[in-house]
Formats: structure tokens, sequence, C-alpha cells
């Protein structure tokens, strides 16, 4: 077990700043590490908690809290490392993300939070589902309440910890008495079906702690330390956790950037970093503003943005990595010549500088950017890769593997049970379903239990009882072999993989498949399963808690639990938990998606007004800071390499509307910056400079006596040419040049960087 004498203390303040070692050395009281981009906060993080080792404190005493799967295992592994590579969990820190974490320990404390120990997750299209249901109990019409609109309202309620109850008792007018009878069947629904959504996670934790004075009691003796990742990105109810878990001995670090806070949308509330003095008043603050990411015109041009903003903390950002080459900034004609300018600049980078495409990644505001920019990869034959992080568990045939597993563990889990019981078709239509529903209401009994007495049911075909009665002993002898000890299994390499496998097979998915005479979707369908099967036997299960010596905490893993951890683990999937850096392809994504990732190069599209900043935020303050955050965050992703852009056109609903360029692009210091306008002349490849203070061009010079015409040239890109005139401009002059492979070219003789040969 790790202790204080196996711990190599030098080495875990070896190459560490003073800002970071005063982090990793603090022990006992409140702690806020502002932490800038690149500025190593999760080795601080990580290297913290091995000192807290070093320094006495048990490894199950520590949690340590994050927003997404991978950075949560990414602080795992490192931690291990940081103690020496010591891998045993059961003496390792607990690290989780806060929904993870949330919903093991609610199955842990079900009773006392009035919960279901088998409950389902449901996921945004299960909760999509269950409100589509709720607006016809509520005889709401669905195009006038949106499944989305009526989903972000009841989360914002769940984020303040506001019941049905308390919603209704607050709703004032037509539009929250509204939310408020769609919210209470939602709530009722979930309830009958023994289901929690994301927001319930968090929002059953946060009472449980609140309500329950030996729970959190429990809670608090349990975790002496508590380390929070990101905490500009907590809610209300995230805040009410923390502040429990922290209870009387206040040994809580939280590590954040109020300047990087960009989910307000979503419940995020900026206070909870600015205020934590407030709520914590002896902390100690440490600033970490040395940025090992990014070259020194980058984090100039973010620094010089950010300074925009009234909320927040200030800190010096600065770097000792080199100024390296500025970035730009781009007026293109429209939005195909804005993509094309993305694919030109990444194919130079991978061409002349052997730049790995993975080392790539355009960022947009909104998802409809993506379009044109695909249209533009495929062209240029430059491998790309949307990160959707929930595509692959939203497809069919893995909804409904998924929706067979789910009736395994909660047999109450009526959105799954509708779902597959006629999938594939075994003779179960919605007649004979709403005969059998209909005869459970008389009895009240939930649906699985009513099918188990289809028998009785009047008006039901034999062969339709049959099929029932079959379909009802499939579940009960899966749900029997779940129930076994998992080591104990007869599928004794990988149970949960095995049993996955099982239910696929025994389900009649995997015939269905295999069976049709659509061989090439299908068997696309058939490999995707095949895929689920390969995730099951990766999955690796969290602990409860770690388990120290607690051995009231050694239970048993039977199959059924493991497969839980499993359906919950893909239940929280995240677009970020989907991204990899290994894929060898360019990444398109959104700025939200972006956080926490970096690349050699980036390029952001779209910098223009009613985009970036969204026209949500236009006129309103405290969301307009938030965009310039989302700009932030966008321009510190880039290690060595930024290109910004704009369509001074853009096509929007069918019309080409000119488009006002965004007031970030205005606050970038200028002397960090080159910009460039190429919406004049498409045919020009390179750049024309301009201000975008004052949108005019600026005059530039060079030389052009070196370029006689007829001479012989070489481009970097367009190979050899022959120089057809010059044009002297007042910007500068231009050249035009008969390329054999691209034809004539007329480009800015200052940025053109052409070689005489001849």
């Amino acid at each position: 077990m790790p202790n204080a004498m196996t711990i190599d203390t030098e080495q875990l303040f070896a190459n560490l700043t003073q800002p970071q070692r005063e982090a990793v050395s603090h022990v006992d009281g409140p702690l806020l590490v502002l932490a800038g981009p690149g500025s190593g906060k999760t080795t601080v993080v990580t290297r913290r908690i091995a000192n807290l080792i070093a320094n006495g404190a048990a490894p199950w005493e520590i949690l340590a809290l994050t927003f997404t799967n991978k950075a949560a295992g990414e602080m795992r592994d490192r931690v291990v490392k940081a103690l020496g590579g010591y891998v045993d969990y059961r003496n390792t820190p607990t690290v989780a993300t806060f929904h993870s974490f949330c919903a093991r320990q609610l199955r842990r404390y079900a009773d006392a939070a009035g919960l279901a120990e088998n409950y389902s997750i449901y996921d945004s299209a299960d909760q999509r589902d269950a409100i589509k249901l709720s607006l016809k109990k509520a005889d709401l019409d669905s195009k006038n309440w949106t499944p989305g609109s009526v989903a972000a309202a009841i989360s914002n309620a769940k984020n303040q910890l506001m019941d049905a109850a308390t919603y209704s008792a607050s709703a004032t007018d037509f539009y929250t008495r509204s939310i408020s009878k769609i919210y209470t069947h939602y709530q009722k629904i979930l309830k009958d079906n023994d289901a929690l959504d994301f927001d319930d996670l968090l929002m059953k934790m946060a009472n449980l702690l609140r309500d329950s004075e030996d729970v959190r009691e429990q809670f608090q003796n349990r975790f002496q330390y508590l380390l929070i990742d990101e905490y500009q990105d907590t809610n209300h109810a995230q805040f009410v956790i923390a502040y429990a878990l922290a209870g009387g001995h206040q040994n809580i670090c939280v590590v954040g950037d109020p300047d990087q806070s960009i989910y307000g949308w979503r419940g995020a509330d900026i206070t909870n970093i600015l205020e934590f003095e407030e709520h914590f008043p002896n902390a100690k603050i440490v600033a970490l503003g040395q940025n090992f990411r990014s070259t020194g015109h980058i984090v100039d041009a973010a620094a010089g943005l950010i300074e925009n903003n009234s909320r927040r903390k200030h800190k010096r950002l600065h770097t000792e990595l080199g100024e390296g080459e500025k970035p730009t900034v781009s007026v293109c004609l429209d939005e195909h010549h804005e993509a094309r300018l993305v694919t030109d600049f990444f194919s130079r980078l991978h061409e002349e500088d052997d730049l790995p495409w993975k080392e790539m990644a355009v960022l947009y505001r909104v998802n409809s950017l993506s379009r044109v920019l695909e249209e533009a990869f495929r062209k240029a034959k430059i491998p790309y890769v949307i990160a959707r992080g929930t595509a692959f568990y939203d497809r069919k045939e893995i909804k409904d593997a998924l929706s067979y597993l789910r009736l395994v563990v909660n047999p109450n889990d009526e959105v799954a049970l509708r779902r597959i019981i006629n999938t594939p078709t075994r003779g179960i239509g919605k007649t004979t379903l709403s005969k059998i529903e209909l005869a459970g209401v008389l009895k009240q009994l939930r649906l699985f239990d009513s099918l188990k007495e289809a028998a009785m049911v009047e008006g039901l075909t034999t062969r339709a009882v049959n099929s029932i009665k079959k379909f009802v002993a499939m579940i009960e002898n899966w749900q029997r072999a779940a129930l076994a000890d998992a080591s104990d299994s007869l599928i004794a390499t990988n149970p949960l993989a095995g049993f996955v496998e099982q239910v696929i097979r025994e389900s009649g998915l995997e015939a269905q498949y295999k069976n049709s005479k659509n061989n090439e979707e299908d068997q696309e369908r058939l490999e995707n399963l095949s895929e689920l099967i390969s995730a099951s036997a990766q999955f690796v299960p969290e602990p409860v808690f770690s388990e120290g010596e607690n051995e009231e905490d050694n239970e048993d893993l039977t199959l059924v639990r493991l497969l839980a951890a499993f359906l919950e683990s893909v239940a929280l999937v995240s677009d970020a938990d989907a991204i990899d850096p290994e894929s060898g392809t360019v990444t398109l994504m959104t700025l939200h998606a972006a956080k926490g990732m970096e690349y050699e190069a980036v390029a952001i599209v779209g910098l223009e007004e009613n985009l970036l900043p969204h026209m949500r935020a236009i006129g309103n303050e405290m969301e307009m800071e938030e965009e310039r955050r989302l700009c932030f965050v966008g321009i510190t992703r880039a290690k060595r390499r930024l290109q910004m852009s704009r369509a001074a056109v853009r096509t929007h609903r069918g019309m080409r509307e000119r488009t006002m360029e965004s007031r970030f692009l205005s606050e970038l210091p200028s002397g960090s910056i080159i910009c460039c306008d190429q919406s004049f002349d498409e045919d020009i490849d390179d750049t024309e400079a301009y201000s975008p203070r004052s949108d005019r061009r600026l005059s530039t010079s060079v030389s052009s006596g070196e370029f006689p015409i007829g001479c012989v040239v070489r481009h970097a890109k367009f190979g050899l040419g022959t120089v057809q005139a010059i044009t002297p401009r007042a910007i500068g002059a231009s050249v035009s040049v008969s390329f054999s492979t691209v034809g004539t070219k007329t480009l800015i003789l200052e940025y053109a960087k052409l070689e005489r040969v001849g």
C-alpha cells in the first residue's frame, strides 16, 4: 500500500513552476487554483493527490471529480503513475465524473434516496420520447412545445434543485404553468419506469446530502479531501454536492478558470468560482498563468481578447515557448471560399511541414457550418471526422441491443420494453400490447408483470400468447443468469462480453441482420453489434468507492452489477469522450466540444456577428461575455498555428447575405495577428492586408524587379510557372503566373513566396 515512504516526493516537485509547487504542496484547508489554458492543471491535481498521500492521507479518503470520462481516465492513470505505478484500485483515490460518481452512490444509498437500486438512466433519446408522451398527457401540441426546448426548461429547473411540485408552486405565467404540467407528467413517467435522467443524478444526490445528516456525515468522514476539476463548469446542484462533501473539514481544492466558463446555457454558474472565497473565507488562491501549450502570439491574442470581459479573475497569461507565428485573420468571399482556405491551410502544413492530420482541427460556433466544410474536405481528399460522441450509441441496432440489456437490469423500464418487445418481429403487435396494457392498468400492474398474465387477457390469439410467453421466459432466463457472481460465470474469460453476445444472439437481433437480403446495410449493422460486444469486453468498472479498509464495501460483483455499470458508462458518453487524438484525421467540432483539447494547428471559422457571437447574445452583456470566453477557448486550443476567418457573404435559408465582422476580431491586439482580405478577388490565392478595426486594406510594399515577365518561378503549392504580368497596386504588387498544373493564378507578390528558378 502506498505511503509517504514509497512515494518519491522529490519527483513530485520536479519541473514545476513556483505557483505549481504552491498548489501541489498545499494540504489542509480550501484551495482555489486559477488555471489558465495549457497551464498544466492536470499535472498539479495529480501530483497534489500524491502529495496528500505522502503527507499521511489514506488513498480512499481522497475524491477527485471532473466532467468527462476522458478527463477522469487520464487523471486516474496519472495518479497511479504519480504513486509509483501502484494499480490496486482498492487503495487508490476515487476519481470519477460528477455523473458517474452520483450514479454509483445513488445505487448504494437507493433506500435513503427513495430510489430502486436497479434504476435505468435515460439518455437524451429516451428523454425525448418520455417528453413527447408527457406532451400528449398534458394536451399540448408538440409543434408549439418542442421536446428539446421542454427538456432544456426541465433541466434548468433540476439544476436549481426544483422538483415538479416546487416548480409548479412558482409557476406564474402561461409558459411556466405549461412547463409545469409537462414536468409533472414527465417525472411520473420516470418514476413509473424506475428511471432517472442525467439531471436527476445530480439533483437526487444533492438532495440526499442536503436532507440526510447521517448520509452526509458518512461521506464527509469517508472523503477527507475533495478535489474538483473544471470548477467553473459546475451548476447549482454540483455546488451543493461539493459544499456538502467538504463539510466541516473544509479540505476542498477546486481547479478552474472563469475565462473558460462556456456552459452557462446548460446551467453552469460562473459565480461558483468567482465567489469561492465567500463560501470558503480561509481559501488560499494560486494563479497558474504560464501556458505550456501555445506560442507567444497565440497567447497574446487570447489574453488581449479576454481582457474585454469584466466577470473574471485577473491573471497574467504568458509563455516561454517563443513568439511563434502570428495567427492569421482572413476575410473570405463566401462560406465555400472559407472552406477552401481551411483545406489549403491544412494541406500546406501536411505537405510542407509533414504535420499529421490528427494534429489539426476546425472549430465553429454552430453545427450547421460543418456541411460546407465537409464538402471541401471530401474534394481535397483530406481525412476528417466530426466529433459527435453519441453517434454510435444512437444507431437503431445499438439502441435495440441496449434496450434488451436495460430490461435485464430493470424490468420496469417500459421505454426499453416497448422498443424491443416486437423487435425482431415476434407477433406482438400494437393491438396485442394495447389489450395487455389495459388489462394491467385495471389490475394496477406494470407492463412486464402484465405480460406474465397474458394468457388471462381476453381477445388475444393463441399465437400471440405463446409469443409473449417465450419473450417473458427469455428475459427472465437472462435475469437469473445476470444474478450470478461474475467470477463464477460460465463465460469465464469475459462474463460481460459473453453475456452481451448471448443477448444479441438469443434476442434474434443477430439472425435478423444475418438473414436480411439487404446485405450491405445489414452487414454494417452486424458489425456495429460486434463492436458493442467489443466495447463491453474492454469495459473496466469503477468501484462504488475505492475500497480502503471497510469490509462492507467488498461486495460480490454480480453480472447484473457489472451490466448496470456498463449501461451507466454508455448512457454518460459525451461528445468529448469520442474525440480520438490518435485517429489520424482532421477533427471538425463545435467550440463547446473543443474544451480540453489541443492541436498543433487550428482553424476557427464563422467569426461573424450573429454566429460568433451568437445572435442570442446580442444585447445581453452576460451572454456576450460567455461568447467571448468561447472564442478565447477556441484560440487557446492551438499550439503553433492558428487561422481565423469569416465570410463576407454567407448563405442563409437559401439566400446569400452580407455579413458583419465579429466584434471579437477588433478586440484582438493588432501586434499579435496578421489580417488578410481575400473577399475582393476569389482568384487571388494568397492575401491582401486589412485591418479588422477599420475594415480597410493596409499598404504593403515589395520589390517586383526580381520577377521580370517571362521568368520561371516555383510556388510551394502550384509548382513551376511562368510570370505573365506584374501589376503595381496601392496595397502592393500582384503577379499573374501561368502554372502548368492549375492554369493562371493572380497572387499578391509579398505573400506568394515565389522562388525564381529561371
